[in-house]
């Protein structure tokens, strides 16, 4: 029924044929490198025999009513992105997975979101696209929203396969995919810490940004405040290398407790500025690669309580990293929630962009290395007069937060409190992108909810 075109890892010209909707339900996970929980997946297919092409997630929005606009918004998207890097779609797919709530069955689940599955279909129908199949997943089976037929498709659902026993599994294993888990095992890497020390790294943060904020609006100080954060983030990555290999708490554990808080805060704030974070993306490959992997993740862990959103420059640092090294379904999580943190980062929305359209970073890691070679080898010691990611020249630094007055130093939506005289001039390149991407950051915030990114 339809060939797969493997895009989540290493692909040759191995052509895969899936029949029916059980074995479109479990190859889902294979599409893409992960388990979707919670998430609206759309894939678009091509030519006669449904090749797949490109692929869309997202979160389900929890209030019904947003239902009918999300849908128009990803029809939409799904379309003219496969229009502008492939081909219009001949046909689509539809994935829709949820686990059950407290005192909720799947079966229930199936039902509470069939509605969604038909608007939908008919979101696509109306671009002149039809929707094959629309299937639900959830709590380990499946049920056809296309299907008429009880008998194939029965009220409590039809089971998924076993792990590892399907053709996708075995063509997989041959090419080298793996699935790691689901969405929200890895988006748990990345998410700032909820633990009690979450509370002592956040106290670091205000102490740090006191004593930054006029450096980093100093044109000589801000220099100054960038050498030492690269030098920095330079030895936390070779003390990362160096570590013994991880134990029973993981890597991520052993990571977090080779990074002090005041080093975590000065790396973190120093990223803020958008030439040094642009310097740090150079490492991006090779040992250096997997070491800045590592700490990228590790700072975003670090951007706790109201500091959230500078999660935006370690997680689209760690988003770059993962795609110039082949891992897509790693980059797609970490650009997602580096918009999560701020829709409006348009680093993170040209990288997202870039790796959902499929095309090759070699063409960003060329302009990269050219930098680096243009500085002489590669000193980390100045800051850079040109960056080849930038969209524009002279642009500030992201603000640092500053504390604020005793018993007020949060406001009532979490977002950091800035005087006028804290505040550095805007970022035109934080403002820029296309007008849809600006669309979907508004409908974002008014939605209370990811907006549509495709491949996400």
């Amino acid at each position: 029924m339809n060939r797969h075109d493997e895009t989540t890892g290493p692909s040759d010209a191995q052509q895969i044929t899936l029949r029916g909707p059980a074995e479109l339900a479990d190859a889902l996970p294979y599409l893409m490198g992960f388990h979707p929980n919670d998430s609206v997946v759309m894939v678009a297919l091509h030519g006669g025999r449904g090749r797949f092409g490109g692929r869309l997630r997202l979160g389900i929005p929890h209030e019904p009513e947003e239902w009918a606009p999300v849908a128009d918004q990803l029809a939409q998207c799904l379309i003219a992105g496969s229009e502008k890097h492939e081909s219009r779609p001949d046909a689509i797919i539809v994935f829709l997975c949820q686990d059950p709530a407290a005192g909720e069955s799947a079966p229930q689940v199936m039902e509470r979101l069939r509605p969604l599955a038909q608007l939908l279909r008919t979101a696509c129908g109306a671009l002149d696209v039809p929707v094959l199949e629309a299937l639900c997943i959830s709590d380990g089976r499946y049920w056809s929203y296309c299907c008429p037929d009880d008998r194939c498709c029965p009220v409590e659902g039809n089971p998924l396969a076993l792990p590892g026993t399907t053709v996708m599994a075995a063509a997989a294993a041959y090419a080298g995919v793996q699935v790691r888990g689901s969405l929200r095992d890895m988006e748990a890497g990345l998410t700032p810490w909820k633990s009690p020390a979450a509370q002592e790294q956040e106290r670091v943060l205000d102490s740090a940004g006191a004593v930054l904020v006029s450096r980093i609006l100093d044109v000589d100080g801000r220099g100054e405040v960038a050498r030492e954060t690269l030098a920095l983030a330079r030895d936390l990555m070779e003390r990362l290398r160096s570590a013994p290999a991880a134990g029973a708490g993981g890597e991520d554990s052993r990571d977090d407790a080779l990074i002090t808080a005041d080093e975590a805060a000065a790396v973190i704030l120093g990223l803020q500025d958008r030439e040094t974070r642009d310097r740090a993306a150079e490492w991006m490959e090779g040992r250096e690669g997997g070491s800045a992997l590592r700490l990228w993740r590790a700072l975003a862990r670090r951007c706790v309580g109201p500091y959230v959103e500078h999660a935006a420059a370690p997680l689209t640092l760690a988003g770059w990293v993962s795609w110039s090294t082949g891992d897509e379904a790693g980059a797609r999580v970490a650009l997602g929630l580096a918009l999560r943190a701020d829709p409006d980062y348009t680093f993170a929305q040209l990288l997202h962009q870039a790796c959902n359209q499929g095309l090759d970073p070699e063409t960003l890691r060329r302009c990269l290395r050219g930098e680096r070679s243009l500085r002489g080898g590669g000193s980390d010691s100045t800051t850079a007069e040109r960056g080849g990611l930038r969209p524009e020249r002279g642009t500030s630094p992201r603000p640092v937060r500053a504390p604020a007055a005793p018993g007020s130093r949060h406001s009532s939506t979490g977002r950091r409190k800035r005087s006028a005289t804290q505040r550095p001039s805007p970022r035109a390149a934080s403002r820029a992108g296309t007008e849809a991407g600006r669309g979907r950051a508004r409908d974002t915030r008014r939605r209370g909810h990811r907006g549509a990114r495709s491949g996400d």
